[in-house]
């Protein structure tokens, strides 16, 4: 509705009877303004990678047109210097001699500066491009950490569905009203591998933080994704179990001497792993102290102990002992 009225100037439209027409512009300002402040306020903060990356392509087209000026100078004095070898040979007067001199040792000048410009430029653009190289392997290896923390994670979070759903199978034998010999065993069997496999579980997603915190730092001694050797597989008639040592170990596997230095991992044979634990020479993967002895360690391989080393136990000898023993007590 577009009307005059008497308390409104005769240059004042009005429109919809409220607003006049020269608060429209002002109306319109103001949301521009507070649309470019809105844009600004969420403007993703860029990387450091994309601001070398800018940087980069900037300093590589102010080189390109500088390179590009430096051509035509140099192309200039090319002709000064022809026109005042010409003049000199021809015998120009002493002015125009110092004029044409004049006039190229200018253009040198120009020609110089340039040639100092475009040689900052490249130690410029050398410089930027061996920060981009940094930047871009520092966010890579930022990936590459976050990606094996969450395998951590992932790995975790499984872990006790594992753990329940091997619970619910030894229940099933150990809750049923008869007792049968094959379902105990079975029953057993799972129970070990369900202890086994949750202190492999945590010991693996202790490596895997210690291997992402290295990836991260950029101190990773190997690529986390290269593939690993395979690993020599126990013999068949040989029942093992992975155990923390916390002293030098020596045992006999068949016509095998075995020996594992103290604090760290190992595959003892479960024949074994009673009396190791009796003695306290080794506890298993998920007890608190050994986290704490992993953690104090690290997760390396040292040397394994030498023959002569005085805190290197016999399990075989202790073995024996423990059997004298029982049949001295016997009789």
């Amino acid at each position: 509705m577009i009307c005059e009225g008497a308390g409104f100037s005769r240059n004042v439209i009005q429109v919809s009877g409220q607003i006049p027409i020269h608060s429209w512009s002002l109306i319109r300002r103001t949301i521009l303004v507070r649309r470019g402040v809105a844009v600004g306020f969420f403007k993703r903060e860029l990387g450091p990678v994309e601001r070398f990356e800018n940087a980069l392509k900037e300093k590589q087209a102010a080189r390109e047109k500088l390179a590009r000026r430096l051509a035509i100078d140099e192309s200039v004095l090319d002709e000064k210097r022809t026109v005042a070898g010409r003049l000199a040979v021809a015998g120009a007067s002493n002015i125009k001699l110092e004029r044409a001199e004049t006039k190229m040792r200018a253009v040198e000048e120009r020609v110089r500066m340039l040639r100092s410009a475009l040689a900052e430029f490249d130690e410029q653009i050398g410089a930027t491009e061996r920060a981009l190289i940094d930047a871009t392997a520092q966010r890579d290896r930022k990936l590459m950490a976050d990606q094996i923390e969450a395998m951590a994670a992932a790995i975790e979070e499984a872990a006790p569905a594992f753990g329940a759903g091997a619970a619910a199978l030894v229940e099933a034998v150990t809750k049923s009203a008869v007792a049968v010999a094959e379902a105990t065993r079975f029953a057993a069997s799972v129970d070990a591998v369900r202890r086994e496999v949750l202190s492999a579980t945590d010991l693996v997603c202790w490596e895997l933080r210690t291997i992402a915190v290295r990836t991260r730092a950029g101190n990773v001694n190997s690529a986390p994704d290269q593939p690993m050797e395979a690993e020599r597989l126990p013999p068949a008639e040989i029942d093992r179990q992975l155990i923390y040592t916390l002293n030098p170990l020596r045992w006999r596997e068949g016509s095998e001497l075995r020996r594992a230095a103290a604090f760290v991992v190992v595959e003892l044979p479960k024949a074994l792993l009673p009396i190791a634990l009796r003695h306290q020479h080794v506890d298993y993967l998920n007890a608190r102290r050994v986290h704490t002895l992993m953690h104090v360690h690290g997760s390396g391989a040292p040397a394994d102990p030498a023959d002569d080393d005085p805190q290197l136990v016999d399990l075989d000898a202790l073995a024996r002992e423990e059997v004298e023993s029982t049949r001295a007590d016997v009789a």
